[in-house]
Formats: structure tokens, C-alpha cells, sequence
């Protein structure tokens, strides 16, 4: 079988996909790369997620590229407009034209002797649904799948969903059909896709309710950002984005910082903002007080307070319970009542996954991730030649991918000022020691954490979750820093 060969192959056109494509271009020129996407378009998760009201829980001056100025007036952007925005980038850089669509890369194997990656996707025949089997190779693999498996998201097995007559939908499987017009409608979760669905849905449907198991640290924001708006009417387009970027960087870090210090005080302006959109009667005790810590799992964001006006006006309630059995009418619970739905949405999480879920091997040798360390965040220990684009867990995710494809373009012009062709992360210190890679008690990271590589104690294993520590060592740190081994 016959295959084309790039210098650097990127897997994944979403959102770190083309920030990729574009750090390469303009940093590494002359060097050929393509990006293989197993979709049909460009988008990843602001394309895949079709839920109602879907949006980015980050503000988009720090969740946009560092190289494109985020110009809408809202700060806190619905799924579209960031599609849009994703979209434009890949096509003001020509970037678009360098995917390969309908690739879905399903192995990676790597050759010493060659010092080069074989990579085998699946190219969608279109018409029949089938596919074929189509070789690329490259010497640098950088992957940019993101952190979730597309094909389903995460449903616990519910007792009786069978009987249930009306419709049970997650919010990844979302439709145009669905529709819940005047509708009872029962959202099961209380994480970022449940405070986003539950406002929005509550617009048309006849009521709707939030099931949660246990409550979530729910913050109000204002959707736009009157500092920005003011700054970008009197500055220049470029240094107004880095100001409010920068500001909004320094207080996350801040504000993550209070929470791991001081939590029982960071709880209590949490709470107290609560109280203020909710009134002093309603029962916050029960429906947003959690009984972890703020940032022990990531905070929910809801603009404008949209949430907490769906529950005052009576168009949303929350009930906090365990679920007993599905009903034909609903869902009955542990404590014996029952919640009356025409659709239940099953707001229950993602599946996490290493690398896209891509089989890998190194010299005839399998790699299993979970034995691995994280270099930098980013690279694999013993895995030549390949990073992954993975953001913070308690910032914006671009944050920390734009470092990453700086790095790895630092990294590929330093092995070709030197001749090398091949390097690879080695942990040759005995004292290191392994721990989980994400330090979260949220489930969807505790049901997936024994697959994923671990960090190490200390540094470059150890990942801080600190933009500006990252700044220190991605953009200025040494590239050849006795770990990285390079020939």
C-alpha cells in the first residue's frame, strides 16, 4: 500500500487542530504537514455538540487563540459563533486547505531505523458507509483529538429506561428532531452541559428540572465584558485582547489560587452570590452546596445569571435525589416521589480517552499510557517524536495548547538546526514518583484516571496547572534539558 509522507501530520481539526496548523506555518516554514479530521468538517466539539444554548464555559479572550483577537461582543460565546471563529481562523491562513477530511487515524506505528511514524486511518467511502484502509507517513505525530471519546457519551445504567414512553436523549447524540416545546422535560446532571441546557430549554418547554445527585459550585458571569467592550472602542484591536486576556488569565489564577488556600472562604462568596440571585428562602443548602471543596471539581458557569432567573420565574426547578427506576411517566426516586417528563435528557458526562483512542506502538512494542509519564504536559516518556495538544483543567483550554504547539515548533527547529531526527522523553531518575495525571474528584476524570498517563513528582513530569510557571518553561525553557533525548 502506497502512502504520502509530511514532515509533521496533526490529527484533529478542531479548535487545537488549527491553532496547530497555524503555529507551524508561521514558526516551522518550509515544513509540510496536513491534518487528518474524522469528521466531514472543521469544528471538533463546537461542531459535534448540537444541544440547545450550547457555549463555551470560558471566556473568549482566553479561550481564543492568542493570534486572533476575539472581536463579538459577548465574552461568554455560544457554540456557533466559536465554530465561526474556528472556522475563519482555518480559512484566513489557508489552513483549511491542508485537511484531509473523513480520516478517522485508527494506528500509529513507529520505526527507529526510519525515524519516521506509519499511520493508518480510515478514509469514509461516502456512499456506502464504508471505508478504506489509507497510509500516511511523517516524522513528527501531533496530536489534537481532544480529550473525549466522539462516538457516545457517558449514560449510567438506569433502572427502567425501558418503560419510560416519552424520549431519553444525551445531549452529544442531540437532534434537530428533539422537540420539547410545552414539554416536561427532566435534565439528569449538574455539571457545565446541565446549567447550560435547563436555562435555554426553559425559553419553550413547558417546565424543566434539574435531577442532580449532589450539588455543583455555580458562578454568574456577565455574558460581555463592559471592561473589553470600553477598551476595544479606544485601543487598538490586538493590545485591547491582550490586556482583557491578561487580566482574565491573573485573576483565574487568583481566584484557583484563594480556592486551594483558603476554600471555606471561597465557598462562602460562591454561596453568598448564590443567595443573592436566589432570595434567602430558597433552600441552597440542599441544591448548591457541595460537599467538596471550590475547584476540588471544575466551577459552572452561567451568564447573566440564566440559571438562577429560570428558577425564579418558575420555568426551572432543581431537585436534588437519587434515581430509583425509570417510570412510564417519568422517574421515580429514592425518597418514593416521582418527576413527571415527556423527555428526560441524560446531562451524565463524557468518555474520556487517551489520544483519540489511537493504537500505538513503538518498534513492534505496544504502548499502554497508563504506564507512561506526561512530559511537559504534552509528551509520552519512551514515545519518540509525538505530543498531544491537552489545555488546562482549571483555566481555558487554548491557554495551554497555544504553549504546547509553540513548544513543539521550538522542538522541531531545534532538531533541524542539529541534524537530529528523533526525540523522546526518558525518566532516568529513580526518585520520581508516579501520580494521577489530573488532580479532580469529578467522575468522568475517576472513571477514566487508571488509563491515563500518570505525572511525576517533580519537574518536567510534573504538570502545575499554571499558565504563567508554563509561560516560564514552554516558551523560554531549555529544549535540551538532560531528560529529552535526542539522536
Amino acid at each position: 500500500m502506497s502512502s504520502e509522507h509530511f514532515d509533521v501530520l496533526i490529527v484533529g481539526a478542531g479548535l487545537s487542530g488549527i491553532g496547530a496548523g497555524y503555529h507551524l506555518q508561521h514558526k516551522c516554514p518550509g515544513k509540510g504537514f496536513a491534518i487528518l479530521e474524522g469528521r466531514d468538517c472543521i469544528g471538533g466539539t463546537w461542531d459535534l455538540f448540537r444541544y440547545p444554548g450550547v457555549r463555551s464555559d470560558s471566556d473568549m479572550f482566553t479561550l481564543g487563540y492568542s493570534f486572533k483577537p476575539w472581536t463579538e461582543p459577548k465574552a461568554i460565546a455560544d457554540g456557533p459563533r466559536i465554530l465561526n471563529y474556528v472556522r475563519e481562523t482555518a480559512a484566513e491562513n489557508g489552513i483549511d486547505r491542508k485537511i484531509r477530511f473523513n480520516h478517522r487515524v485508527k494506528r500509529a506505528s513507529w520505526s527507529t531505523q526510519d525515524a519516521r511514524w506509519t499511520v493508518e486511518a480510515e478514509r469514509a467511502r461516502g456512499g456506502d458507509g464504508g471505508a478504506d484502509i489509507v497510509r500516511f507517513t511523517c516524522n513528527f505525530l501531533f496530536m489534537c483529538s481532544g480529550y473525549y471519546k466522539y462516538e457516545e457519551g457517558y449514560t449510567p445504567e438506569f433502572s427502567g429506561t425501558g418503560n419510560f414512553a416519552g424520549r431519553i436523549v444525551h445531549p452529544q447524540k442531540w437532534t434537530d428532531n428533539v422537540d420539547y416545546a410545552g414539554k416536561r422535560v427532566v435534565v439528569i446532571g449538574s455539571g457545565a452541559t446541565a446549567v447550560t441546557l435547563v436555562p435555554e430549554m426553559a425559553r419553550t418547554a413547558g417546565h424543566v428540572t434539574m435531577l442532580q445527585r449532589s450539588p455543583t459550585y455555580v458562578v454568574s458571569r456577565p455574558a460581555q465584558d463592559p471592561l473589553a467592550n470600553k477598551l476595544r472602542r479606544n485601543l487598538p484591536t490586538k493590545l485591547a485582547y491582550h490586556l482583557i486576556r491578561w487580566r482574565n488569565v491573573l485573576w483565574g489564577m487568583y481566584f484557583f489560587q484563594l480556592s486551594r488556600r483558603r476554600p471555606a472562604r471561597v465557598k462562602q462568596l460562591i454561596l453568598g452570590g448564590v443567595r443573592m440571585a436566589l432570595g434567602p428562602d430558597y433552600d441552597i443548602a440542599a441544591h448548591f452546596t457541595p460537599r467538596y471543596n471550590p475547584w476540588d471539581q471544575r466551577l459552572c458557569l452561567v451568564p447573566d445569571g440564566d440559571l438562577f432567573n429560570a428558577i425564579k420565574e418558575k420555568r426551572a426547578s432543581v431537585v436534588t435525589n437519587e434515581i430509583d427506576t425509570f417510570t412510564k411517566n417519568g422517574i421515580r426516586l429514592k425518597d418514593g416521589s416521582e418527576l413527571e417528563a415527556d423527555i428526560i435528557v441524560t446531562a451524565t458526562g463524557l468518555n474520556l480517552q487517551v489520544l483519540g483512542g489511537l493504537e500505538v506502538s513503538v518498534d513492534g512494542r505496544a504502548v499502554d499510557f497508563a504506564r507512561t509519564l506526561n512530559y511537559k504536559g504534552m509528551m509520552y516518556s519512551d514515545v519518540p517524536n509525538l505530543a498531544s495538544s491537552f489545555g488546562y483543567t482549571n483555566a481555558s483550554w487554548t491557554l495551554k495548547c497555544d504553549l504546547t504547539c509553540e513548544y513543539v515548533c521550538r522542538l522541531i527547529n531545534y532538531m533541524d538546526r542539529r541534524g537530529y531526527r528523533q526525540c523522546v522523553p526518558h525518566n532516568a531518575d529513580p526518585d520520581i514518583t508516579e501520580l494521577p495525571s489530573l488532580d479532580f474528584s469529578s467522575g468522568y476524570v475517576q472513571r477514566s484516571i487508571a488509563k491515563m498517563p500518570k505525572q511525576g513528582s517533580k519537574r518536567p513530569w510534573r504538570l502545575y496547572q499554571n499558565y504563567a510557571l508554563d509561560i516560564v518553561t514552554l516558551r523560554y525553557g531549555k529544549v535540551d534539558d538532560g531528560v529529552m533525548r535526542y539522536s
